[in-house]
């Protein structure tokens, strides 16, 4: 109990900084050190029991590994082998050596800058795998670079771990200690890993057969937290027993449900960690050794740039590419902060070394988006065959629609634009689709297919593409910020085209129609209305008559159809979009104020929520009026975001 005012502390902190720091779009990692620098003990000293919050937030990194661990696939491992072995190895192992150098030579000791070299070596894998899939350039080339490079140093995270207790003794015990270590890994992953693997899947099929929820979360709970107090056991870290953990359900069916079952334990114990972090930061210290902390700053961008860059050429990128890839990953990253805390624990550092290294790696991660946000300005700057290239590439794509016109321009050319395309040749249509997977191209290319390199989210592309001689565009992927970004240039270029746009279901239909969409297509409603159409049809309803009501049901923007009822089985998606519509049901019992009212006078639609049908009696009546007068015993049906229901129950309910 005498940790709780400190817990409660921390997190009523910890929201009030997270509130701002995604308001201001900066990485909420950021919040939570800020948070700890200032209710730490070097600063306003806000809070006390700060050793049982730390033993509480090492739970954090735990369900971090734990999280990595259910990311290991030997497959992925493998299809991208050349780069996670060969790029994402090097950049480690590179930068070991350099900073193990340059900390000798500063005459500190060899075990010190390999466990510095260790915490450097990391980027930040939550904060550019979110800029990755906010610009669209996860299949890019440095994109798939950057992921590798990422990939490898969450792995390498284990071995340091295993290894930076080693260096805080003697040189004789150090090595027995990293032996024993090293054999004791080998000997838990190897038993864990032979007969877990046999044993997790009937495991977890016994569990999943009971249909518990919080079964289920137990179950994954027993498994992290119980394979890492073994790991503790063999005299290693608990965060390699939580990495085998996961490892050993990745390989399950279950592996995303388990993946969204421990995303809140390890999102909120991840933000105490980073808290606790905040509070080893010595403010007074670090302002006291300024150049310190900037020479450190400089350093490891310089040194992570440069070492990256030249990687990535020696991999066969072009410049433009490489000086891509130095840029994205030459800031530190959360595992620095994780390696610094096992530092500090075993005292291995001197405390001006360790303040300068920590507030260095806060200040990188605060640079890391506006690093990538300017990179696309820097490349063009010093990279002229980046020029020459993009130049190429739109006259490539110039030439290839220069006497097309009336076409159809597919955005997108995964399973869907495939799809469409072949469609498209059935009727004879011309077509030209855009794409950023080399591979795809190449295979598709080499088949005779009519699609070519090009972002569609890029002004320049489009008008290469001759969208403004087009007769319709198609926007394939199911992206919907990515979409917008489409229309909003294909409205500069052609105000009049019309664009089809897909989408995963009804929650963007307005926005997508504010941007311009023509045609909104939302799979989830479409999927209904087919296996409707089908079922329709054994019954015996004219075919015509389905197709005029499924056409009745387009041109109204499927409004009869939005929203639907969430059970449990959706909390976790409520938790992920809490502004999506959906339905509700509001039973209005004797004495509530919207007896005797009607619906007009009600004005629910104020509160962003719209009533779409009334039952009374049992019967059921579409589309109320506002001149419907409200009796005990209705059931209102409600359609809005869960905040517009709540405020519309209130009101018929309360007044």
């Amino acid at each position: 109990m005498d940790t709780l005012p400190t817990v409660v502390m921390l997190l009523g902190a910890s929201v009030v900084s997270v509130i701002v720091f995604r308001s201001a779009n900066l990485p909420p990692v950021l919040g939570y050190l800020l948070v700890g620098a200032i209710i730490g003990p070097h600063a306003f000293d806000l809070v006390g029991g700060l050793a049982g919050a730390q033993h509480l937030a090492e739970f954090g990194v735990v369900f971090l590994m734990f999280s990595i661990g259910l990311e290991f696939s030997l497959p992925k491992l493998y299809a991208m082998k050349r780069i996670v072995f060969g790029l994402g190895l090097l950049q480690v192992l590179l930068t070991l050596v350099a900073v193990t150098a340059m900390v000798t030579a500063l005459g500190l000791s060899w075990q010190e800058g390999v466990a510095l070299g260790g915490a450097l070596a990391m980027s930040s894998t939550a904060v550019l795998t979110k800029l990755l899939t906010e610009r669209l350039e996860l299949d890019k080339a440095h994109g798939r670079e950057v992921m590798g490079v990422l990939l490898f140093q969450d792995i390498a995270v284990v071995p340091l771990l295993i290894l930076i207790p080693a260096f805080s003794e003697t040189p004789e015990q150090m090595a027995t200690m990293m032996g024993l270590a090293m054999l004791k890994a080998v000997l838990v992953l190897s038993l864990v890993l032979f007969f877990g693997q046999r044993l997790m899947s009937r495991w977890f099929f016994i569990v999943a057969r009971g249909k518990s929820a919080e079964l289920f979360m137990l179950n994954v709970l027993l498994i992290t937290l119980g394979l890492a107090y073994l790991t503790e056991l063999a005299g290693l870290s608990l965060a390699l027993g939580a990495f085998v953990a996961g490892i050993l359900i990745s390989e399950t069916q279950y592996r995303h449900h388990v993946e969204e079952d421990i995303k809140p334990f390890r999102d909120v114990l991840m933000g105490l960690f980073f808290v606790t972090i905040g509070m080893m930061l010595d403010v007074p210290l670090v302002v006291a050794n300024a150049p310190l902390v900037l020479g450190v700053l400089v350093a490891l961008l310089v040194l992570k740039f440069a070492l990256v860059l030249g990687l990535s050429r020696l991999f066969g990128s072009t410049f433009g590419g490489a000086l891509r890839t130095g840029l994205w990953l030459c800031a530190g990253g959360e595992f620095g902060f994780v390696l610094l805390a096992e530092m500090r624990r075993l005292e291995l550092l001197p405390s001006p070394v360790l303040q300068a290294v920590l507030a260095a790696l806060v200040l990188s991660m605060l640079l890391a988006p506006l690093i990538v946000q300017y990179s696309n300005q820097i490349v063009l700057r010093f990279a002229a065959s980046e020029w020459l290239m993009r130049s190429m590439q739109m006259t490539q794509l110039a030439a290839k629609t220069m006497n097309t016109e009336k076409h159809v321009v597919i955005c997108g050319y995964g399973r869907t634009g495939q799809y469409l395309a072949r469609f498209m040749e059935q009727e004879d249509v011309t077509y030209l689709a855009l794409d950023l997977d080399p591979e795809r191209i190449r295979e598709a290319t080499a088949a005779g297919e009519n699609v070519i390199y090009g972002d569609a989210a890029r002004h320049e592309t489009l008008v290469a593409a001759g969208v403004a001689r087009a007769s319709v565009a198609i926007i394939s992927f199911a992206d919907a910020r990515a979409s917008e970004r489409v229309l909003e240039h294909i409205r500069q270029i052609k105000p009049d085209l019309p664009v089809v746009v897909r989408t995963l279901d009804e929650k963007d239909l307005e926005a997508l129609l504010r941007a311009g969409a023509a045609e909104i297509v939302p799979e989830t409603l479409e999927t209904s209305m087919v296996l409707a159409s089908h079922a329709l049809r054994h019954l015996g309803v004219p075919h015509a008559q389905v197709l005029e009501h499924f056409r009745q049901t387009r041109i109204d923007h499927y409004r009869s159809l939005r929203g639907f009822f969430h059970g449990d089985s959706d909390l976790e998606q409520d938790t992920l979009d809490v502004e999506e519509a959906r339905l509700h049901s509001v039973l209005l019992v004797d004495g509530a104020k919207a007896i005797g009212r009607t619906l007009g006078q009600l004005a629910l639609h104020e509160l962003g929520a719209e009533v779409t049908a009334v039952r009374r009696r049992n019967i059921r009546a579409l589309e109320p009026s506002a001149e419907i007068r409200f009796s005990a015993g209705d059931v209102v049906v409600l359609l809005g975001t869960q905040s517009a229901l709540t405020a519309a129950e209130e009101r018929l309910l309360q007044g």
